[in-house]
């Protein structure tokens, strides 16, 4: 069978939506049974080139898209929707099946905010899907008592682990070290990180903090720089392969203290290398983190994050611990062979 997905460029797009989309290309679980294929609808950029890019995108893909049989839309918040609603339109004109991910952590923070009008496109969007695709159980739940669709099922993201066992280390050799992964800014709580280890290093100066990411790189600097922790804080931008290993080798505990979020392809990796979590209670984190292997705080809760800052810098049993449990939550049940086994079972439930 032969399979396109549609989303973001592998290599000219950041974020855990290329590298989902890049997983399930060269699984070698899916591909004993589908040729799959990837087709970039998006990149980064500046708005006329993404423009310009999606126009054009969607030209050569009508000149291709009949010879495959399913097709796998990646989705997100805001324009997303509205350019995968153009292809999702013509696939169906054509008679063909497509599975829909939702990907967006805001999604349905988005969709509340949109007009009658675009509330009708979005509803629509969900309506010709032959299977909507949730990163967790509590999103299901969420989808299916808003949207009408013909059927919604579970898939968890899910990691190579042995990508990530050359970047498992000590954790008590690194515990004032911690590490941060995805793009910056106030959605992913970067700022009230920042203000926490201000909080933190009273306590303990020794605390060194990595926020490795796009996004608003210059924004971060800036405040860094404001509260007088560049001692304390690196900012590095984005990084990726052998840097991302290195970096998370260095560290014992991944924080992501996010407002919103769905399943961050961060975390995953931060517990596929060994390391505690510190995240917020939001999305489907609290699925997958818990006491024994990391700590939950509220988002927004700067006193808390704090808190946890220093409580993993001075308890070394507890993060071998959370790290032991990590790597083995991980090779049960969050492991990418696993996820591409489920999505191998959804692939053949649409086409019957």
């Amino acid at each position: 069978m032969k399979i396109l997905q549609i989303g973001p460029s592998e290599s000219r797009a950041h974020g855990g939506m290329s590298q989902v989309i890049r997983d399930i290309r060269e699984s070698e679980v899916l591909g004993r049974e589908f040729e799959i294929s990837s087709f970039p609808s998006y990149i980064d950029g500046s708005l006329p080139v993404r423009l310009l890019y999606s126009i054009c995108g969607y030209i050569r893909f009508l000149t291709c898209f009949r010879k495959y049989s399913l097709f796998h839309i990646h989705t997100a918040a805001r324009g997303s929707t509205f350019r995968k609603n153009i292809y999702l339109r013509a696939i169906k004109r054509a008679g063909k099946k497509a599975v829909v991910h939702i990907h967006g952590a805001e999604y349905l923070v988005f969709y509340d905010g949109l007009d009658d009008r675009r509330q009708r496109i979005a509803d629509n969007f969900f309506q010709q899907a032959d299977l909507v695709l949730a990163m967790s159980g509590s999103w299901k739940r969420e989808l299916e008592s808003r949207f009408s669709m013909r059927a919604c099922e579970t898939l968890y993201n899910g990691i190579d682990t042995a990508r990530y066992r050359e970047a498992v280390s000590d954790p008590e050799a690194h515990r004032n070290s911690f590490l941060m992964l995805g793009r910056l800014g106030v959605r992913k709580g970067t700022y009230a990180l920042i203000l926490a280890v201000e909080l933190a290093v009273r306590q303990n100066p020794s605390l060194s903090v990595c926020l490795a990411g796009d996004g608003e790189v210059e924004e971060v600097r800036a405040l860094v720089a404001e509260k007088g922790l560049e001692q304390n804080i690196s900012v590095p931008g984005w990084i990726d392969g052998g840097e991302k290993l290195r970096r998370l080798r260095d560290a014992a505990t991944l924080v992501l203290p996010s407002y919103h979020e769905g399943l961050p392809m961060a975390i995953l990796e931060g517990m596929a290398a060994g390391k505690a979590i510190i995240s917020a209670d939001v999305g489907a984190i609290p699925e997958v983190v818990g006491e024994e292997n990391g700590i939950l705080i509220k988002p927004g809760d700067i006193s808390a994050l704090a808190d946890a800052l220093l409580r993993c810098s001075g308890d070394g049993a507890t993060l071998r611990r959370m790290s032991e449990k990590n790597r083995e939550k991980m090779e049960q049940s969050f492991s990418v062979r696993r996820m591409h086994e489920r999505l191998a079972e959804f692939y053949r439930q649409v086409m019957e």
